[in-house]
This record gives structure tokens, sequence and C-alpha cells, in this order.
């Protein structure tokens, strides 16, 4: 019996041991991953399409991404740095440089949720053009880019295309992801006090781009004249005023500049298309032994425990070895 006994009172020394150990929070040096990345948001017109869903009601694209990022963001490994910055007509604005994420997500995530379509400083919309300044400005940080947009280009693309991009491929790691869904959706219109009105209609959007010029198929339009009418003299028409995620516009952008491509469909993990397209980047980082320690304690204390002392204080002078008489 005594020699029981001794063995608890040595389980209980130890688990005192350890739990002054923990309380002391030893840490150990490692090397662990870490993510940099410069968050671009398209905030134009058209991401306020309520094409995704929450809890069963319809959410706006852009809502969706503040969502996204947010998670995304809580998720990466301390040591990572992140940016946000918005983009409207044909350039990014920065709005927070890249920082320390744990130390900094409090004002990361409150920039998130402040993002709104009204901080927009045109209409316009020129995705190829913003891209290419967003990974200017990401290369300016030495970071990743992350370019959230739609791909809607507003006015639409010159029948000749999108401007080439005069940058190094590659040389900024990172994503392109499109937001929105495949089926065109109606875009929201907004009164001049901000007050949604229904829905855009086809006059109240340009549905061709006639600058520059003219497509190789114009004479063939109704009412071509060389000088006149170069394009014709019928109105454009077309479904600019509706939206859908361009995805073989922002999968061409991807492939010229060197960035990958994924859709942010529901479900979808970010983080892990991040990391497969992020430049390898390492921190050092420092690991707490305090959980392993009491938890340590705590099996050791549930060795010394038993059903017959259950509501008796427990302490090394009940369980200390008794002498022979």
């Amino acid at each position: 019996m005594s020699g029981r006994a001794d063995a608890r009172f040595r389980l209980l020394l130890a688990a005192t041991a350890l739990a002054c150990l923990g309380i002391a929070d030893p840490q150990i040096d490692y090397r662990r991953q870490r993510y940099d990345a410069l968050f671009v948001v398209d905030i134009s017109g058209s991401m306020n399409v309520r094409d995704y869903r929450l809890d069963g009601a319809p959410q706006s694209r852009l809502d969706h991404v503040k969502a996204t990022l947010a998670a995304l963001i809580a998720d990466l490994p301390c040591g990572s740095r992140a940016g946000v910055g918005v983009f409207a007509e044909r350039r990014p604005f920065l709005l927070i440089a890249p920082v320390e994420t744990c130390a900094n997500f409090a004002p990361l995530a409150g920039m998130l949720q402040q993002l709104d379509w009204r901080m927009a400083w045109e209409g316009d919309s020129y995705i190829a053009s913003g891209l290419y300044q967003s990974i200017d400005l990401a290369a300016a940080f030495d970071t990743d880019l992350v370019f959230l947009s739609d791909g809607q280009e507003a006015p639409p693309l010159h029948w000749s295309g999108a401007a080439p991009f005069e940058g190094e491929p590659g040389a900024v790691h990172g994503l392109i992801v499109g937001v929105g869904d495949v089926i065109p959706s109606p875009i929201p219109k907004f009164d001049r006090d901000g007050r949604e009105s229904g829905f855009l209609e086809p006059g109240d959007v340009v549905q061709e781009n006639r600058s520059g010029t003219p497509p190789p198929d114009a004479e063939r339009r109704e009412g071509w004249h060389p000088r006149n009418a170069p394009w014709g003299a019928a109105a454009a028409s077309g479904e600019e005023h509706l939206s859908a995620v361009h995805e073989a516009h922002l999968r061409a952008l991807a492939a010229a500049t060197g960035l990958g491509y994924v859709r942010l469909t529901p479900g979808l993990r970010l983080d892990r298309a991040l990391a497969g397209h992020a430049a390898p980047r390492e921190a050092d980082a420092r690991l707490s032994l305090a959980p392993w320690c009491a938890a340590a304690a705590l099996i050791l204390l549930t060795a010394v425990w038993r059903p017959e002392r259950a509501g008796r204080p427990l302490s090394l002078l009940s369980l200390r070895p008794r002498r022979p008489a």
C-alpha cells in the first residue's frame, strides 16, 4: 500500500513541476512558411450583383469577397503580411500597406468590412489596366498579388482586345480570382443619393466600344459610311447591362501576366489556391510549450485521482508516503 502511495506522490510532484514549467511559458524557435500578399478588390458597379447566397439569402459579389478575405487572412500563419487595396476606373488605390496579419488582424478585418462600391472614384472599369498597375504595386511592396474581380470591362473591350502586358510575366506571383456566376444577372441601379432604384437597362450602359478604328466587318453594317458612320448607323446592342464572371478574359490576363487563376465558387479553399501560386517565403517563429506542459500535468493528475477520493481535497501531504511504524 505504501508503494502505491509513493508512486502517486511522485506523479503529483511531476504534475506540479510540469504546471510550474507551463507557467514559465517555455518556447522553442523554428522556421515555418508564411505568405505576403496584397489583396486588390474590384469595387465597380457590377460587383453589386447578387449571385452568391448566404444562409439562403442573396449576397452581393463584394460582400462575398469581403467575408472570404477576412476568413483567409485569419487563417494565414503569424508572420505573414497582408495589404488591402481597391480597384476602380483604371488603377488601384492602396488602403492598408502590407502589415503582419496576427498583430494587425483587427484593422485589416475592419477595413475589409468597410469596403463599398461608393468608394469608386469613376464608373468605368478597365480591368486589364487595373491589373497591370496592381502588379506594379505588389512588386513595390515585395508581395504576391491577389486580384479579385468579375472581369467585366466597362466600357467593353475594343474589338482588338486588351492592351498587352509590358511587364515580365511571373515576376510577381499570385492569383486572379474570378468573382460571380457564369450565368448573367441584372446589375443593381442606384440613384444620385445611393439608394437602389432597380436594375440597369440596355440604354444605361455602353454596349460597344466605338473608340479607335472600327472592326473589320464594319463595312457590312447597315448605314456604314467610311467618314460619317464608320461603325454603321444602327445603335449598338448587347448585354452589357447584365453581368457574369468573364472567365475567358481573366484567364487570358492570367496567362499573359504569369499569375494563377481560380473562380470564387462556394466552398472554395482560397488559402490552398494561394499556397499553390505564392512565392516561397519563410519566417522565424516560436512555439510555446505551455499547452503541452499543461496537458501532461493534467494526464498525471488524472492518474493520481481515485474515485474513492472524490470530493476530498488532494494535496502533497495527503499523498506523502507514511513511514512504517
